[in-house]
């Protein structure tokens, strides 16, 4: 096989430094409550990489490492008992890594199922799953979500009804301000 050699300032487009992260702008709506954000979003989370090609996702801004096979890494920064409501990907996995405290992985139409992850452990979570996690730690809890299987943005997500009308009951603005983003609000199972 034949190899390529990169200079250290190419590499140095490849490093992202925690220090040097900073929380995504989708975060920061005037129109959303902090309130109606943690119904949706972790606390903080900081893009680390984005997608090549220059696609336009909330998980791609600012991030500092661009191009990794189709991948995209945010990490998920929760303070205790927070975390986003049960979503379902519609084409993309979603990968949890625990990197700081535990957390609560929850899946299914009701979150009926669930079990704890320690500091390392992973779990998978294939497409059209829905899923939540939550920190269940006693300090801020941190949490490597890998998105894998196609382009992640807004349009691939969806949450639950019952969640729409949990943001409702905070800010009815709040609402429109996530399905103006693209957010959809109807995974549900067929019965």
């Amino acid at each position: 096989m034949k190899t390529v050699h990169i200079s250290a300032e190419q590499m140095a487009r490849r490093v992202a430094r925690f220090r040097d992260l900073k929380p995504l702008p989708a975060q920061t709506n005037p129109d959303i409550p902090q309130a109606a954000a943690d119904v949706i979003y972790a606390r903080k989370l900081y893009s680390v990489i984005g997608l090549e090609g220059g696609a336009a996702t909330p998980i791609n801004a600012g991030a500092p490492i661009v191009g990794a096979g189709g991948m995209t890494m945010v990490i998920a920064s929760c303070p205790p008992g927070q975390g986003p409501s049960l979503h379902a990907h519609r084409r993309t996995y979603e990968t949890f890594t625990v990197l700081k405290g535990r957390f609560e992985v929850s899946w299914n139409d009701r979150g009926e199922d669930t079990l704890v992850l320690e500091e390392f452990d992973t779990i998978s979570v294939p497409p059209e799953v829905a899923r939540a996690f939550r920190n269940v730690g006693d300090g801020e809890g941190l949490l490597q979500v890998l998105i894998t299987g196609g382009v992640h943005d807004m349009n691939d997500i969806a949450f639950a009804p019952a969640v729409a009308e949990r943001i409702a009951a905070i800010k009815p603005e709040a609402l429109a301000a996530f399905e103006k983003a693209g957010m959809k609000f109807d995974a549900a199972m067929a019965e």
